[in-house]
């Protein structure tokens, strides 16, 4: 899940023209149904496709026993661990920047002193508005979520199974279904470029997604102690490898 500070900031649609406010709705819709849990979707789908094309990997193209198999799968599968920590430390991160930077707007009742808030969740309680420099969650995970998608799909192209296998039909459908996630993300992404933030919050929140992402697969999991880079250790500009039809 990411704050609920990406909404907060619009809850009416800015443009007047009626084909851009029902753009706006549609955004503002998809935003509360998917974005707030876009992490739990893309770790749903990408657990048991990892696993999946790990192992058949590791048995057919390494030779690997069952017990070796198992464990690079399960050293595969610590990459959504690492993930869930990108995530959770990335968005307390930005709530800690806006309770930092930021000041409640409230009325006041007359004759009583004003009082002083210290975080963005008790303005809230007494119904005031926070103003504080609110990095972008939303651009932050939908960035990281597709590149992390993108990188563990390219495995396909060096898995090779039978036309008649089940497993090849399960591969098939997750794989699908992580390409419509991820043009879901970009769509959302452009929402929340067009109608919510300021361009410097966007900004840094999508250079935060594009920096964890290079510095786990293109920098830590190039270690030897690291989940390591899908199998067989391509990345997205590798076309070494083809996927067999």
């Amino acid at each position: 899940m990411v704050p609920n500070t990406d909404l907060e900031h619009s809850t009416t649609c800015p443009i007047a023209v009626a084909s851009h406010t029902c753009l706006c709705l549609l955004c503002l819709s998809s935003a509360r149904y998917f974005v707030k849990v876009a992490w739990a979707w893309t770790l749903w789908l990408l657990l048991p496709f990892i696993a999946l094309t790990t192992y058949q990997l590791a048995r057919r193209q390494f030779r690997y026993g069952r017990t070796k198999s198992a464990l690079l799968v399960l050293r595969r599968l610590s990459a959504l661990l690492v993930g869930t920590a990108v995530w959770y430390l990335c968005t307390e991160l930005f709530v800690y920047v806006e309770n930092l930077t930021g000041e409640c707007s409230i009325q006041g009742k007359p004759g009583q002193p004003r009082r002083l808030y210290a975080s963005k969740r008790e303005c809230r309680q007494d119904s005031g508005v926070w103003n504080g420099f609110d990095i972008s969650g939303h651009c932050f995970l939908l960035s990281y979520c597709a590149m992390m998608i993108l990188e563990e799909v390219a495995v396909l192209e060096a898995l090779s199974m039978d036309h008649s296998s089940k497993l090849r039909v399960v591969v098939n459908v997750l794989f699908v279904s992580l390409c419509s996630l991820t043009v879901i993300w970009v769509f959302m992404f452009l929402c929340t470029a067009l109608y919510f933030h300021d361009f410097s919050q966007k900004l840094l929140g999508v250079l935060i997604g594009l920096s964890a992402w290079y510095g786990t697969y293109r920098f830590w999991y190039l270690k030897p102690f690291s989940p390591g880079l899908p199998l067989p250790n391509i990345s997205l500009s590798s076309k070494k490898y083809s996927y067999s039809r």
